[in-house]
């Protein structure tokens, strides 16, 4: 078993060579992951446990619009690429 970072080094590149093409496509895409700055820090980022409530967000909301220009909704959805005809007639499915 490896002790120290060279060993550890080591021991990732005998396991690496014993790997089939299938599962080292999926090694170097985990690996690019924990190497790119933004994934680094989602990692590490403390978890926001804190409840919000819907008076909560309101209120936020409510702030924010007063320190900024409000963006209309035929906008937001003109954006999205999407109208409101399309919201209407979506159908949601009961959760299994």
């Amino acid at each position: 078993m490896a002790h120290g970072p060279t060993e550890e080094k080591q021991q990732a590149h005998e396991l690496i060579e014993r790997l089939p093409p299938k599962q080292l496509s999926a090694l170097v895409g985990l690996l690019e992951a924990m190497l790119d700055p933004v994934s680094l820090a989602l990692a590490n980022a403390p978890i926001d446990n804190e409840p919000v409530t819907a008076e909560k967000a309101l209120g936020e909301a409510r702030e924010w619009s007063k320190r900024n220009k409000s963006i209309p909704h035929e906008q937001v959805l003109a954006d999205l690429g999407i109208t409101q005809e399309e919201i209407n007639h979506v159908k949601f499915e009961e959760p299994k």
